[in-house]
């Protein structure tokens, strides 16, 4: 008798596999960690939005940042400060979405599951209601980080899940027109 024992693959084994696919014609691109475009974009992490796709953008051309709304977190401008101070952004392009899950979420989540393990989270859910309202204030988080050298070139969009189309979101500020 075998004393293997057998179990069902999970997906996380499915990547794995993948992976060595991968890796097997994977050749080094030669490039350094600096994004060749100097442009960070902070996105949901919404599995319908392929940035790379919808952008025009290759491998190595920008640094992604991406979280639960596309929310402008401390960690968020943790990211984004060495995105900037070390590794040469100047550019920062934030996308929110249509029909974003955080839209149907409220601060109760957050004391929900206080009750289920006992512990109150340290973060804030940041649900909101309206998408073009959040991507305003994501905006003015980053133009106001203390942290963030460079802030003359912060765009807003709403990416449509249902067309692929960005729409740049106007503040009064900028001037853009959308």
């Amino acid at each position: 008798m075998s004393s293997s024992v057998s179990r069902t693959a999970t997906v996380t084994d499915r990547l794995v596999a993948a992976n060595r696919a991968y890796a097997a014609g994977f050749t080094d691109p030669g490039m350094g960690a600096r994004p060749v475009l100097r442009v960070a974009v902070v996105a949901c992490m919404d599995a319908r939005l392929d940035l790379h796709a919808a952008l025009g953008l290759a491998l190595g051309d920008c640094h992604t940042i991406r979280n639960a709304g596309g929310v402008v977190t401390d960690d968020t401008i943790r990211s984004l400060t060495i995105s900037q101070r070390a590794l040469g952004t100047r550019s920062v392009a934030l996308i929110h979405h249509t029909g974003c899950g955080l839209q149907t979420l409220t601060e109760d989540f957050r004391h929900e599951l206080e009750l289920e393990v006992g512990q109150r989270p340290a973060w804030a859910v940041e649900a909101f209601r309206d998408v073009d309202q959040d991507v305003r204030q994501s905006m003015q988080r980053v133009r106001t980080s203390p942290f963030l050298p460079h802030t003359d070139d912060v765009r807003g969009f709403v990416f449509d899940v249902t067309t692929g189309l960005l729409r740049e979101v106007v503040t009064h500020s900028s001037g853009r027109v959308s």
